[in-house]
């Protein structure tokens, strides 16, 4: 699928571009420092990804996409005898997943991808408008009021019957354990080695 852009007209006439999914993008740049680095980084890591004799089909280059995008640095194994074909898979795996070729020794190539910049984080709501507390500014506190909660706890007696759930009070200095008892917070122990010290 071909899409014709004229982006800018200049004296000299207009600029086509040609965007295309089978054009790939270019392979990015690595300064020699960080390229260092990643080779040592890359030193203790097995081969995630094996091509064999199909070559670099849609399938590998799916691997190696999910593979980047998990750990942004792997290694890959090319089994073929000849050095020209190696170069050209690792060149075309760089432009073709945007990526930046590391190291190519013998029959291992190394590739790093940076981690993608995630968009800003939502509120838990979601894109929807915020809740009460939040709209007001309000920070949550905690163990100020007694407040009522749902548990849903299994019962001794019969552990075959469906679970019912009971409003249970908490007051502030209580919480709700996993299991779903109530327990009172306990007292916070004071050093005795504290206390010697600030008798002196």
């Amino acid at each position: 699928m071909y899409r014709l852009r004229i982006s800018a007209a200049l004296p000299c006439g207009p600029i086509i571009l040609v965007e295309s999914s089978s054009f790939p993008m270019p392979a990015l740049k690595v300064s020699p420092a960080e390229r260092a680095d990643l080779r040592s980084q890359a030193h203790a890591l097995k081969p995630v990804v094996l091509i064999g004799a199909e070559g670099l089909t849609d399938a590998v280059l799916a691997e190696i996409k999910v593979h980047l995008a998990a750990h942004q640095l792997i290694k890959i194994r090319v089994f073929g005898d000849e050095r020209d074909e190696r170069v050209a898979v690792y060149e075309e795996i760089c432009d073709r997943l945007n990526a930046a070729p590391v190291q190519h020794i013998g029959k291992l190539l190394v590739i790093w991808k940076p981690e993608a910049v995630e968009p800003a984080a939502k509120t838990k709501r979601g894109a929807g408008l915020p809740s009460a507390r939040e709209a007001a500014g309000e920070q949550p506190t905690r163990g100020t009021a007694p407040r009522v909660v749902k548990v849903v706890k299994q019962s001794p007696d019969n552990p075959v019957r469906r679970p019912r759930p009971q409003k249970v009070v908490v007051l502030g200095n209580e919480r709700v354990t996993a299991g779903g008892n109530v327990k009172r917070a306990k007292k916070r122990q004071t050093s005795a080695k504290r206390q010697h010290q600030s008798v002196k």
